[in-house]
């Protein structure tokens, strides 16, 4: 990817970023966002410093230093932040299904040791991804705000455990230190690893339905507006700051129904539209059972449905951005639709 590849906004940001910043810090950089971040910075002509627990070829060829090693070390994160002047943490462990330890460990202590290295290496920007499920707790999110408070109870460790975390990245946010939260909500779009594949793969399979008998909007975010929305929240810590010490939620701002979303992502695959729905009720209460069955039994594969799976399914989260407008001056750059586009394209290869 080159610089001139990009839209003229991007361009704009990532000239405003290389100015200040010449090494940044990612976490997660193997991952979906962390990977179209990356690509950014480089075409900028910055430094990037990648950190990923697998092996990452295709990244050290785009010119990515890359350090293999686990998030909840400090010591090895310590050593790969030498010399950076900026972190993107996108790393952490997400789904619906594992022990608590096994969110706890990435999420929570993870983001403590990117808090404590960036304090004893100086680095004074932190940009931290984290979700809109830190304040969903299973009922309708009708165009919220970010004064909405954070659940009172989660329905899995992920929306837990990014809760915590995110609130600690808030809480560093000190003159030394700039941090701030972003949360995109169901990242999607080509070599997508996660929602793309699963849908279609249940689509396949037979086994993809509808939840509830009200089709709810939801939010999405295509893959290069939310690493588009990254960098301007770098470009912020670096110049205003008015994003310091806050969270932000992004998406497309195009608000569409589960059923459309997921429909639009068949076509894309040239599969038929999923009709079949199951009552929420009985959705929610499947994901009891088979929580509780698989807890019992110990498995680490994921149950095809859990509590939090239903919830999400049948109800409404959609989200108000005008604070990620008004503050860092974000704009979705690729609509649902031109977005479908691109994907069909790449199914298509």
């Amino acid at each position: 990817m080159q610089l001139t590849d990009l839209a003229q906004q991007e361009q704009h940001a990532l000239s405003q970023l290389s100015a200040k910043v010449s090494k940044v810090f990612v976490t997660g950089a193997g991952g979906f966002l962390g990977f179209a971040i990356c690509q950014r910075l480089l075409a900028a002509g910055i430094n990037v410093v990648g950190f990923a627990r697998g092996a990452y070829p295709n990244l050290v060829e785009l010119g990515v230093d890359m350090h293999r090693g686990d998030i909840s070390d400090f010591a090895s994160v310590k050593q790969a932040m030498q010399g950076c002047d900026m972190v993107f943490h996108v790393a952490s462990k997400a789904g619906v299904w594992g022990s608590k330890q096994s969110y706890y460990s990435p999420n929570v202590d993870g983001a403590a040791n990117i808090i404590n290295a960036c304090k004893t290496l100086n680095i004074q920007s932190l940009v931290y991804t984290s979700t809109p499920s830190v304040t969903f707790a299973g009922v309708d999110e009708n165009g919220i705000n970010e004064s909405a408070p954070y659940a009172s109870e989660y329905l899995n460790y992920y929306g837990e455990s990014k809760a915590l975390a995110e609130q600690m990245v808030l809480a560093a946010n000190s003159n030394s230190l700039k941090t701030t939260a972003l949360r995109p909500h169901l990242i999607w779009g080509p070599n997508d690893p996660h929602l793309v594949p699963r849908v279609i793969e249940r689509a396949k399979a037979g086994r993809l339905k509808l939840v509830g008998k009200q089709d709810k909007l939801v939010d999405t975010i295509y893959v290069d507006n939310a690493a588009y929305a990254h960098i301007l929240a770098g470009v912020d810590l670096v110049n205003r700051a008015n994003s310091a010490g806050k969270a932000y939620f992004l998406s497309n701002d195009e608000p569409i129904t589960m059923a459309a979303m997921l429909n639009q992502i068949l076509a894309c695959a040239d599969l038929a539209p999923v009709t079949k729905r199951v009552p929420a009720g009985i959705a929610y209460a499947a994901g009891v059972v088979l929580e509780t069955v698989y807890g019992l039994l110990n498995k680490s594969q994921e149950p095809i449905m859990t509590r939090f799976v239903a919830r999400q399914l049948s109800t409404s989260h959609y989200f108000n951005i005008s604070a990620a407008k008004q503050d860092l001056g974000y704009q979705p750059l690729v609509s649902i639709e031109q977005g479908m586009q691109k994907l069909k394209q790449s199914l298509s290869k």
